[in-house]
């Protein structure tokens, strides 16, 4: 993709969505940093489905802590990997409590040393919690921004960097958002739904995706 070609493709993205949200329910820094760290290799509506039950109950490091392991995964073993998550889960609770007062920080590295706590779960908090303009790049965000020339790169951290430098600073903030949601619903995986891309013009991939046939 042209580098002048940056910044109608957001702005295109912008006019659709301007104000977007992640999919994930939550109402604090914590339980954002909970289903972020929950929704790793699940969906954003199974993480929702758990943690509709389980915050009422527990929403805090220390409320969280005191269900114990059993108590927590009973409530989230409708998701994928749900032991090794609720292990991770309670030993981040236990070091924002022992070593941040119980807060999530406002800090990278910090973030990132919380156990099951990675890179793209500290770019999303510090995004969508503490409003930075950061890049978590998962598998629509590394397809996106391949299959469209946007930021090509062979891993997470080389797209994440492309992405920072190339991506007008206006839109920067909201970025992460309208990548994730056009991965998700448009230029999906298998077959991208191109005939009803809107940035579909400035996209690199070839050929375009033809709309299915319709029977008479």
């Amino acid at each position: 993709m042209k580098k002048s070609d940056i910044a109608p493709f957001f702005a295109t993205l912008q006019a659709a969505n301007p104000e977007p949200r992640t999919e994930l329910e939550y109402a604090t820094p914590f339980e954002l940093l909970a289903a972020v760290l929950l929704s790793a290799q699940a969906t954003d509506a199974s993480v929702n489905k758990a943690t509709r039950k389980l915050y009422p109950v527990a929403n805090t490091p220390q409320a969280i802590l005191d269900m114990g392991l059993e108590g927590l995964e009973s409530y989230i073993r409708t998701i994928g990997l749900y032991r090794t998550k609720a292990r991770n889960l309670l030993a981040t609770c236990r070091k924002l409590i022992d070593e941040h007062g119980g807060e999530v920080p406002h800090d990278r590295d910090a973030l990132e040393s919380l156990p099951g706590v990675g890179r793209k779960t500290a770019n999303v908090v510090l995004n969508v919690a503490f409003g930075e303009k950061t890049m978590a790049v998962d598998t629509h965000i590394f397809r996106v921004a391949n299959r469209t020339g946007l930021a090509p790169g062979k891993t997470p951290l080389a797209v994440e960097q492309a992405l920072l430098r190339r991506i007008p600073a206006e839109y920067l903030l909201h970025a992460h958002h309208w990548l994730i949601l056009h991965g998700r619903y448009v230029c999906v995986a298998r077959k991208p739904r191109c005939w009803e891309c809107a940035v579909a013009h400035w996209c690199d991939y070839r050929p375009k995706t033809p709309a299915p046939a319709t029977r008479a």
